[in-house]
């Protein structure tokens, strides 16, 4: 079984690493230098070609694959081409294939505002492009993965087979450092996109806070490498995620593996679709204030919501608990 991941992100690194773990011959490529520095196992580095260029090494690159890989596994929606031609060159010459949806590629604002009032989505993905890129790939292909049930639904009229599969982190490089209850406690906030996350609510509640006397230190991170984030999170008392999507993601599972209290916005229709007693401290942007200042007050919490955080990351995020869900599907294909 011989795997390969394009085009971009950190969770189709980490989950190639741990199919290889398993004995799958798997390997992730970006097709872009990643401003984050992401370390996929290949980089073809088209943002340093000039654009006359680019087309004639993916064409390349695409037939290479296809001597090499039986399966390709497509995430976030994008294939070989913009256009997705190659999915009718890869079909005739007999590959399997799934495709991987983590977001805002599928994420349609008029069914996330049913049950979601604060919701936003990227400007780029508008509603005719996110359904004209699921009618190419439903169109070759059968199976698609989601990481949570706020994310199926977008797609349950689109693919044949539907599997909500949990994002995979390495929970052994990410050791837990346990907040100390200190009387100043960080705070850190990590936005992509800080529109999508709510972060001018949390800037707010911060700015609201330290008038009111409460002692605290707030680290916004933007435009750090992957790296950099990870040892201001490890650094962190209490991590701030997002509040306005309605589930949580890759950054609260990395803050939650890292021993870190973590506030984050889940839906309360999505409560009970995850395992029971989900350690994260719910907040949306009406009640970020509150609950970030009844946080701070009770330093004792922070180290117990840590080490449940960090089980509840090995229980459901680890490779040797969730690696499985995802071979089936592949000998499904």
């Amino acid at each position: 079984m011989r795997v390969l991941h394009i085009s971009y992100g950190s969770p189709m690194i980490e989950l190639s690493k741990a199919l290889r773990s398993m004995g799958v011959q798997s390997t992730s490529c970006h097709f872009n230098e990643h401003p984050f520095k992401f370390k996929p196992d290949i980089c073809l580095k088209l943002n340093l070609l000039p654009e006359t260029e680019r087309y004639t090494k993916i064409k390349q690159f695409l037939q290479e694959s296809i001597q090499t890989y039986d399966i390709f596994h497509f995430h976030f929606g994008e294939t070989f081409f913009p256009d997705k031609k190659d999915l009718e060159i890869l079909k005739q010459a007999g590959k399997k294939m799934v495709v991987h949806h983590h977001g805002s590629d599928i994420r349609l604002l008029s069914v996330a505002k049913k049950n979601n009032p604060y919701v936003r989505v990227k400007p780029g993905w508008t509603e005719g492009k996110i359904n004209n890129s699921l009618a190419v790939l439903s169109k070759y292909i059968d199976h698609a993965i989601v990481q949570d049930h706020e994310l199926e639904r977008y797609i349950s009229d689109s693919y044949k087979y539907i599997h909500v599969i949990p994002h995979i982190i390495d929970h052994n490089e990410l050791q837990p450092n346990y907040p100390k209850g200190k009387a100043t406690p960080l705070i850190v906030h990590a936005p992509t996109k800080r529109d999508l996350k709510g972060t001018e609510f949390i800037l707010e509640a911060v700015k609201q806070l330290k008038n009111s006397g409460v002692s605290l230190e707030f680290k916004l991170i933007e435009g750090m490498d992957h790296q950099e984030t990870m040892k201001l999170l490890a650094k962190a008392d209490i991590v701030i995620d997002q509040l306005r999507i309605g589930s949580y993601g890759y950054l609260s599972t990395e803050a939650m593996a890292l021993g870190k209290p973590v506030i984050c916005y889940i839906r309360e229709d999505l409560i009970d679709k995850y395992p029971a007693k989900i350690p994260i401290v719910n907040a949306n942007p009406d009640t970020i204030t509150t609950v970030l200042g009844n946080l701070i007050n009770t330093p004792n919490q922070w180290k117990s919501l840590g080490v449940k955080g960090r089980a509840y990351a090995k229980q459901h995020h680890s490779a040797q608990k969730v690696i499985n869900q995802y071979i089936e599907v592949y000998k499904k294909l």
